[in-house]
């Protein structure tokens, strides 16, 4: 958790300096793309334990205070529209989240079915094959 913080932090910083100094957000785009993945998980992490997580609770209530200076910056300090370019970056990077936490959640769910046939096929094998010597041996008069 204090790791996520401290990164969100750090890229909060950099984002903020790079808009000061004239810069544009996708220059950026690593600082922006670990500001928004920590959040995210700060996020996640309050939406699971509800708000009994103070620490947190807290992390995120500053992350929103950070956005809100930053909000100010891109306004004042950046070049006209770079705040609506900034909340279209978000949503494409929560976008892109959620799509790479569906396919890891298919992945498992794929690996899963195959380890279960395989399985089932070997168990089948094991419990067949016996029954199928047998019978071979029975028609054949070995036994």
């Amino acid at each position: 958790m204090l790791a996520e913080i401290a990164a969100a932090n750090a890229a909060f910083k950099i984002i903020q300096t790079a808009v000061q100094n004239g810069k544009e957000i996708y220059d950026c785009g690593t600082a922006t793309q670990s500001y928004f993945d920590n959040k995210s998980a700060i996020a996640k992490r309050v939406s699971e334990k509800g708000q009994g997580d103070l620490e947190a609770f807290m992390a995120l209530e500053k992350i929103k205070e950070s956005e809100e200076i930053l909000k100010e910056t891109m306004i004042y300090a950046g070049r006209a529209n770079m705040y609506s370019d900034f909340l279209s970056f978000q949503s494409k990077a929560r976008k892109e989240r959620e799509r790479q936490e569906r396919l890891r959640i298919k992945k498992r769910a794929d690996t899963i079915a195959l380890f279960m046939t395989a399985l089932l096929w070997g168990t089948g094998i094991l419990v067949l094959l016996p029954l199928a010597l047998y019978i071979g041996f029975k028609l054949f008069g070995l036994i």
